[in-house]
């Protein structure tokens, strides 16, 4: 079923959409998704173009061909990287994508056109609030993996959204233009809309039909879901492990004091005092792997180089962070080395120093952390500036 919508005014040379499909090995449902698209173009009198980023070893690129469509090779295999090499050919002024499996009714592209032309920049179809066909979408990815990861998306970027991952959108040629997409693998499908959120787009979304594979799916459900969970770090370290390193590292300390100053620890609080320290340095670990995480987003481009960023990159700064390891574990040595030389002058008897032997191994191994943070932090920076970051 398709929607009225106006006919769209033609500029010469310059189709009104492009409609981009990755395809591997989808030579027993691309003719049915190019025909339903060509169909589309016809009944809203669009001038359009269909672009396949092909990697298939079967007769794909030649059933493409035989429907008029620009094939496109990319240089390497992924998702995006497949998203990326066609982008570079389109021209329409609006630009669909979608997969080459069938999945998708292309008849619906309608929809997603209808509010680009309301003022929408980017539009998202969404499965959850459409019409999911039976053995369509598997129970772990729709009533857990995509409701989570969307909702782990609203959270950190402020959206408000139900399938984050869809594959059927569409987006203006000029608001594309907007987004930094350089991701390779399936990770694009969270990056296009993160980038579409942080660049302020209005992002609109329109329930659509799900069907079932006719092919085998190339997904992996835990890998892929890994795969974006990993991405949404690079964006957003701090309140996934920065801050809770944070909170953990100083509840470990005020518990270690706390026990330290009730004294008896050797008697009544060993076992809880061990477990302060534990996660003392576990939350301090936490702490230094997040601000190591914000580095490199901010170095690749992942994320703002904010004045928070730019300070703690400082090469002063970072030599501070050294001095202070070393600090830190020199006290544990002291501290050592205090509790070694009483035992030898009470003849190497019995060991009473149990909670300042664990005060000299937390210093020691807390050190140890920011020292070598420091140094990894230093390496990433090694060939290049302050004003390149």
């Amino acid at each position: 079923m398709y929607i009225d919508i106006p006919v769209y005014a033609m500029k010469k040379g310059i189709p009104d959409i492009s409609v981009i499909l990755p395809a591997l090995n989808e030579e027993e449902t691309i003719g049915e998704c190019l025909s339903r698209i060509q169909k589309v173009f016809s009944h809203l009198q669009l001038e359009g173009e269909i672009i396949i980023a092909d990697s298939s070893k079967d007769r794909t690129a030649e059933i493409g061909e035989s429907f008029g469509c620009v094939i496109v090779h990319p240089e390497s295999m992924g998702y995006g990287n497949a998203y990326l090499a066609a982008f570079a050919f389109a021209k329409g002024r609006y630009i669909v994508i979608g997969d080459a499996d069938n999945t998708y009714d292309f008849c619906e592209i309608p929809k997603l056109l209808e509010l680009l032309d309301d003022g929408a920049d980017f539009v998202m179809g969404t499965r959850l609030k459409g019409d999911i066909k039976p053995g369509a979408m598997p129970p772990l990815h729709r009533y857990i993996g995509n409701p989570f990861l969307t909702w782990l998306l609203n959270q950190l970027f402020g959206t408000d959204i139900s399938d984050a991952h869809c594959g059927l959108r569409a987006i203006r040629r000029e608001a594309l233009e907007r987004l930094n997409l350089k991701t390779g693998g399936m990770e694009f499908a969270s990056e296009m809309f993160i980038e579409a959120a942080k660049a302020g787009l209005r992002i609109d979304e329109v329930p659509i039909t799900y069907w079932p594979r006719v092919t085998p799916s190339k997904l992996s459900s835990f890998s892929d879901g890994w795969r974006h969970v990993r991405f949404m770090l690079l964006y957003r370290p701090l309140p996934f492990i920065a801050i809770p390193g944070f909170v953990f590292a100083l509840l470990g300390l005020f518990m270690m004091g706390f026990f330290y100053v009730r004294g008896d620890v050797e008697t009544s609080n060993l076992h809880s005092f061990i477990l302060a320290s534990l996660v003392f340095i576990g939350g301090l670990q936490a702490f230094l792997m997040g601000l190591t995480i914000m580095m490199y987003s901010a170095i690749h481009g992942y994320s703002d180089k904010n004045s928070f960023i730019r300070k703690l990159i400082n090469y002063h700064n970072l030599e501070k962070e050294l001095i202070l390891g070393i600090i830190l574990m020199f006290v544990g040595v002291a501290i050592g080395y205090g509790i070694v030389h009483n035992w030898a002058a009470t003849g190497f008897g019995s060991l009473s120093q149990i909670a300042n032997a664990v005060w000299s191994l937390t210093f020691f191994l807390s050190g140890m952390q920011i020292f070598f943070s420091a140094i990894f932090i230093s390496m990433m920076l090694l060939e290049r500036g302050n004003d390149d970051v």
